[in-house]
Parts: C-alpha cells; structure tokens; sequence
C-alpha cells in the first residue's frame, strides 16, 4: 500500500477481473483496480487522482492517466455501488428527441425495456460525434446495464470506452458487419441505390439530392449518386444543408436548385420527408408541375406523408418494430441468453405515391 493510505470502498471495489467482449453481457467492465494495478498505485491513488490531480504527483498523475486511456476505464458516479449490482438503468441516444423519426423509435424500445422493469435516460446528441463522446461518458459514469446507440459512427475514444464498460450495447438506424455488440437497421447506401433504380426506373434522365447535416443522409445521398450516374449517364446536382431538416431548409434548398439553371426537370432524392415536404411547397408556389416537371421522393415514411399535395413518394422504414427488436436484444443479453445475431437487417421499403 502506497502513502495515500487505507484503501476506501469505491463503486467498483470487489468486482471481478474485466471481461472479454464475448462474455460480458450483464456488466462488470474496467474497475478503478485494474486501473491502479496497470498504473502501479493503490485504488485509493487512483480515486485521489481523479478527484484531486493536485494531490499526487505529476508522474503518478501521468501513469494513471495511461492506463485509463488503455484500458477505457469510466470514472464510477455512483458512489458506494457495487460494480457488480444491476442499476435497472439503460441509456439511449438519439441525435434528436423532436424529429418523429426517431422519438417513434425511442417510444417503442422504452415500452419494450418498462416492460422488464428497466428505466430509460435519455440524452440528445445533435448528430454531433464529439458531443455524443461526452454524453457517452457521462452515461457510463452512472453505470447502466446497457446502452442504446443511433448509427454505427463514434469516435475512437466512445468505441474504447464502449468496449471497456462491459455492457451489452445496441446500435440503431444502422448496420455493419463489425458492431460494437449488436446492431439493428438498414443499410443507408442500399437504400440510396434502390431509390436510384426506382428513379431511372421510372423514366426520370436527370436527378439532384437535397441532404441535411448527418452522416447517414450523406451516405444515401452518395449512393445514389453514384447509381443514378452510373445508370443514366448524367452528372446529379447536388445541395449539401448545414444543418439539420425543415420545411425552410427545403423551400430554400429547391429554390437554389432551379435558379442555379443546373435543375430544372427531373427527380430530386431528399434525406427526409421534411426536406421533401417543403420542395413541394417550393414547387407549387412557382407553379411547377408535380411529378409531371419534377418528381420529389422523401424518406422516413412520416405521418404527414401520405396527406401532402400530391402524396409524398418516400423510403418506409419501420420505426416501431426497430425500438421493439432493439428492446429484445438487450433484454436477451441481460438475461444472460446466448447472442443470437449481432446484425439484425430490418430493411426498408420504397412507398410509391403521387409525388414520384
């Protein structure tokens, strides 16, 4: 034992050596001792330097500082926790608690984990990576059972500290072969390919996207892209938003479009049906026949779809049935049951209506 004394009682005090990734389901993760045994210092030096670097010294400060970068060890919040104890506490994020897309999704897997007796805490990302980092390790500092992710992109350190935790996690809204844990969704470049076909299928020679600030847009726009060019031959315009979707955003993006002379007929692909719902309202102000001159195909299939003038041509996704297999596979985790599939494609469908 080092001069900092008696070793105090921690929220990680007792637990068990850190888990492989293929046997952790129901917890347990990095303890503040592995951490002090990596750095060469007791526990307690470990919890000192955490809550006071001051009172160690700065190569003392540097070694612990190491190992918690190696190890991905998160802070516990909860003081006097056993590490090995349930919280009845899951996490999800969600870049955006307001847009249907995703507070549908999040509905349906909160009724599915109450159902077991867990309780949601969640928290707003913005589509920001580094900002989901954070909350990423706020979240883990309160110690859940598990963890509910949107999309399959996170920076280097959330990945670490992700795998460090010792929790089942879920990744939602996407797919990859290589899941932190699990993962269910749809492929976005597949989707962005099939719209393609459906549009040169349809007769359209010409197309533009309209995409809003979020990765998984950006890739459906890229893939589309590439498949309308590849297939029709012609060069698709394209509007990148800097920011998120809304009737403005697409007003103002159809606008640019037909008075850039790049577009003036053909099929425009947007990353949302808000997007869309506004380049038809920008569309009907100037007078421009739909789909007769422009064709409009939004996605995520959302409630005001089938009810715009004309109806909206969108990719359905089914929200509901996401939350509730989201819900299920951690739920199967949790109970210590043999994982199944990491990848669970619920796909997606192209919804035709009067818009294209």
């Amino acid at each position: 034992m080092d001069r900092d004394g008696a070793a105090e009682q921690s929220g990680t005090a007792g637990a068990a050596e850190p888990r492989t990734r293929r046997n952790r389901p129901t917890g347990g993760g990095v303890t503040m001792e592995a951490v002090g045994r990596l750095a060469g210092v007791s526990q307690v030096t470990v919890s000192r330097a955490l809550n006071d670097p001051s009172k160690v010294s700065a190569e003392t400060l540097r070694r612990i500082e190491e190992a918690i970068a190696t190890t991905g060890y998160v802070p516990n919040a909860v003081a006097g926790a056993l590490a090995s104890s349930r919280s009845r506490l899951v996490t999800a994020l969600v870049p955006s608690i307001t847009n249907v897309v995703y507070s549908s999704l999040v509905k349906s897997f909160i009724e599915g984990m109450r159902a077991q007796g867990y309780q949601i805490l969640l928290s707003e990302t913005g589509f920001d990576p580094v900002e989901e980092e954070a909350l990423i390790a706020a979240h883990l500092s309160r110690r859940p059972d598990a963890i509910l992710l949107t999309g399959i992109h996170h920076t280097a350190k959330a990945r670490h500290q992700l795998l460090g935790a010792g929790i089942p996690v879920v990744e939602v809204w996407d797919i990859t072969d290589t899941p932190i844990d699990m993962c269910v969704g749809f492929s976005h470049s597949e989707a962005g390919r099939r719209v393609a076909d459906f549009a040169v299928e349809s007769g359209y020679s010409v197309a533009a996207t309209v995409t809003a600030a979020d990765e998984r847009a950006r890739r459906r726009a890229r893939a589309f892209t590439e498949q309308f060019e590849a297939r029709a031959g012609r060069t698709v315009t394209t509007v990148e938003l800097p920011g998120p979707a809304s009737l403005a955003e697409g007003r103002r993006a159809l606008a640019t479009l037909i008075e850039s002379g790049d577009f003036t007929t053909g099929a425009v692909f947007c990353s949302s049906d808000l997007l869309a719902h506004g380049a038809l309202i920008e569309l009907h102000v100037r007078g421009i026949a739909v789909p007769g001159q422009v064709a409009v195909i939004g996605f995520g299939d959302q409630d005001f779809a089938p009810y715009t003038e004309p109806a909206l041509t969108t990719v359905s996704v089914d929200r509901t049935e996401l939350g509730r297999r989201a819900a299920s596979a951690l739920i199967a985790r949790l109970a210590g049951e043999p994982r199944k599939d990491a990848v669970i494609n619920l796909g997606y469908q192209i919804v035709r209506r009067g818009s294209a």
